[in-house]
């Protein structure tokens, strides 16, 4: 297989893409190494298993945590690759590899501060630290997903759950952190298990307003003269619908074909990174749709044959974007 140099741009791209994943998760590091674990809170995920673990075994050692993170990730990375397949497995290699690492980094240099000025870099305010801390996470995170990569833990076995189960990819996060938060009565006082469940509530508000991944869905509107080989990718990458519009541009008058569909908010990125790789001039709009009813979203998903007919031509009555 010949080995294509990437363009420029390309380049460019890949460049800023690795840059937001690095800011994401250092930012979220830093939130649970100086504003939640010097503090003594519990949260959800896989950070939440490595303090519930440090509990258990020594509260004075705070590289349990740190080890348990980079161990957890690690199995939860090859059962995701196994079972997810290759492209997730890329998209998710640098968030498991860089949140531990970010987390070693925090946190050894908030242990350098408290050694050398006797206390810690964050405030020990329990307030402040829980709304910094929460602000913080919620915030990091949603910077990474917002651009389509996963930060990995936790996100693994929930879109296990959305893929085998049918269960919504939030709901599954809910519940996995909801597990882990109240398991942690077993190690710490129920004030502490209290504050987990704000820092969670509060992190998860945060997420949200950065890049919706609950129940918000998108409509997209793309004009491309690749329109066919964009409905194709659109049916077996995304296993969404898509409705073909016909259209006359403003200036010149020329026909066209509009590409519409209805995909969640965690899914834009993506529909994004690969609509650019099929026609980069593409036209590309995103607009939040209320409600959305039908097969899908709130009926069984059907899955339909794969279609052939010449790229171009004029597709066959596709029906509702309910595919």
């Amino acid at each position: 297989m010949k080995f294509r140099k990437p363009t420029a741009n390309q380049a460019k791209r890949f460049v800023l893409y690795f840059l937001i994943v690095c800011f994401g998760n250092a930012m979220s590091a830093a939130a649970s190494a100086l504003f939640i674990i010097p503090n003594d809170f519990v949260m959800g995920g896989v950070t939440g298993i490595g303090i519930l673990i440090r509990n258990l075994v020594s509260a004075e050692q705070e590289w349990i945590v740190e080890v348990t993170v980079y161990i957890v990730n690690g199995v939860l990375f090859i059962i995701g690759a196994l079972l997810l397949g290759k492209k997730f497995a890329l998209a998710t290699l640098a968030g498991t590899l860089l949140y531990p690492t970010f987390l070693t980094v925090f946190t050894q240099l908030n242990m350098l501060y408290v050694e050398k000025y006797g206390h810690a870099i964050a405030s020990d305010d329990a307030m402040l630290a829980i709304c910094m801390g929460s602000l913080m996470f919620g915030v990091g995170i949603g910077v990474v997903v917002r651009i389509g990569a996963s930060t990995g833990g936790t996100d693994i076995p929930a879109l296990l759950a959305h893929k085998y189960l049918g269960m919504h990819v939030s709901l599954a996060l809910w519940v996995l952190d909801g597990i882990i938060i109240l398991l942690q009565l077993v190690a710490v006082p129920l004030e502490a298990v209290l504050y987990g469940i704000i820092i969670n509530v509060l992190s998860s508000a945060a997420l949200e307003v950065v890049a919706p991944i609950g129940t918000r869905r998108a409509q997209v509107l793309i004009i491309s003269r690749k329109y066919a080989e964009i409905r194709e990718m659109i049916f077996h990458s995304l296993n969404r619908g898509v409705t073909i519009l016909h259209g006359e541009t403003g200036y010149l008058h020329e026909t066209c074909r509009l590409v519409m569909t209805v995909v969640s908010q965690r899914e834009v990125a993506r529909l994004k990174n690969e609509v650019q790789k099929i026609d980069p001039e593409a036209f590309f709009t995103v607009s939040s749709a209320s409600e959305v009813r039908g097969r899908g979203f709130t009926a069984e998903r059907v899955i339909l044959p794969p279609i052939d007919h010449a790229a171009g031509s004029e597709p066959p009555e596709e029906g509702k974007n309910d595919e």
